[in-house]
């Protein structure tokens, strides 16, 4: 099984840049208004769509890696590209200790790479639990994010 995902995006050919670089790899087809990602590893069917209207809003995307080697890797590469934008480093979020990398594509969508070291107890809304997205837009991160 593998997941698709498909994003619109502004600017194809800036974003495919970009999404080159978080990958490590050119996109397997590209047109101006069109690109597909054919990844392996994440095992990802991932495309870009040209969009001039409103681009659609997500809370935020992410990649569940393995180990924190894997983490290592990830950061390596982003910080290589100049992309990586924050560390997280055994946080609580979503009911589980995580380490996370975080990156915003071109069009303002935040992604997170990150790896589960403990799942945690269910103990309310997931609002109380300190989880956030960190904002990379020039807006102030909110006081949770800035302060982890």
């Amino acid at each position: 099984m593998r997941p698709h995902l498909s994003l619109d995006v502004r600017n194809v050919p800036a974003s495919v840049e970009f999404y080159r670089k978080v990958f490590g790899l050119a996109p397997q087809k590209q047109t101006a208004d069109y690109a597909k990602f054919d990844l392996t590893e994440p095992a990802l069917n991932f495309s870009l769509v040209s969009s001039a209207g409103t681009i659609s809003s997500v809370n935020h995307l992410g990649i569940e890696v393995e180990s924190v080697d894997e983490i290592a890797g990830w950061k390596q590469r982003l910080q290589e590209q100049g992309i990586l934008e924050k560390v997280e480093e055994g946080i609580a979020c979503c009911f589980a200790r995580q380490d996370k990398l975080w990156f915003t594509d071109p069009d303002g969508n935040a992604w997170e790479v990150f790896t589960v070291h403990e799942q945690l107890e269910v103990t309310g809304p997931l609002k109380g639990t300190g989880c956030c997205v960190p904002k990379s837009n020039g807006s102030a991160l909110p006081a949770a994010c800035a302060a982890s």
